[in-house]
Formats: C-alpha cells, structure tokens, sequence
C-alpha cells in the first residue's frame, strides 16, 4: 500500500492527517530546492564575476599609472618565474582543495543515504518487534 493509499483509507483519522500534512510540507521543499540551487549558482557566478572585473581593472588602472609615470614594469626573468610557478601551484593546490571538497560532499551524501537505509530498517524492526508483541499478549478467543 502507498503512502497516498494509506492517508486516504481514514481521513479523520489522526495519523491520517498528520501523515497528508508532512507529505504537504515535504512536496512544497522539494519543489523549492531547484529555486534554491539556481539562484546559489546565480550569486556564485555574480560574484566571480564582480571579483574578476574588480581584478582587471585595478590591474589596468596600475598598468596605466606606470605607463603614465614612465616607470619601467620590465621585471627580471627570475622573478617571472616565481610568479608563474606560484601562480600553477596555487591553481593546483584550489584543484586539490576542489576535488576533496566534491569528495566531502559525496561522503556526505552516501552518509545520508546509508542512515535513511537503516533507518528503514529499524522501522521495519520496530513494527516487526511490535507486532509480535501484540500477539504474545493478545488473548485468544477459544
């Protein structure tokens, strides 16, 4: 029998009310999520590219500033170097950080998953351990 099944055989009944309601409240949530999804990945992408444009341009408006002054920008090849080597390591270091950050997630997710799994379970155990119960102490009627 399906949940809607269920609410349905006794509409007056308690349980019965209070099962339509939860299902009520669980519909409306599940059907805000994907609002909630677009509009995170709406801000994130907003900021990124505010931060992004905020970079350019003080990148040149300094650019612009030396060149105006005349001061030379030219710097040694060395110090090139250390900042193209720093500048692969940082973006290999945000790859790390990203890829156990998705991994985090994922463990999360499968954690979840696995405690409503047992928590299955255990209502079924429950129900199970119950009803034996009630019928070891349920008088026969001979």
């Amino acid at each position: 029998m399906s949940k809607n099944e269920q609410t349905q055989t006794n509409p007056k009944d308690a349980f019965s009310v209070y099962q339509q309601n939860v299902d009520k409240m669980f519909t409306s949530i599940k059907q805000s999520v994907p609002q909630y999804h677009q509009s995170i990945t709406n801000v994130q992408q907003e900021y990124l590219q505010a931060y992004e444009n905020i970079v350019d341009s003080s990148i040149t408006l300094q650019k612009e500033c030396v060149k105006k002054s005349g001061i030379a920008a030219n710097i040694p090849e060395a110090a090139l170097k250390v900042m193209r080597d720093t500048t692969e390591e940082i973006v290999k270091a945000a790859s790390i950080q990203n890829q156990i950050a998705l991994a985090t997630i994922d463990a999360t997710q499968q954690n979840i998953k696995t405690f409503n799994d047992n928590a299955k379970s255990f209502a079924d155990l429950n129900k199970n351990i119950m009803q034996s119960w009630i019928t070891a102490f349920t008088t026969r009627k001979d």
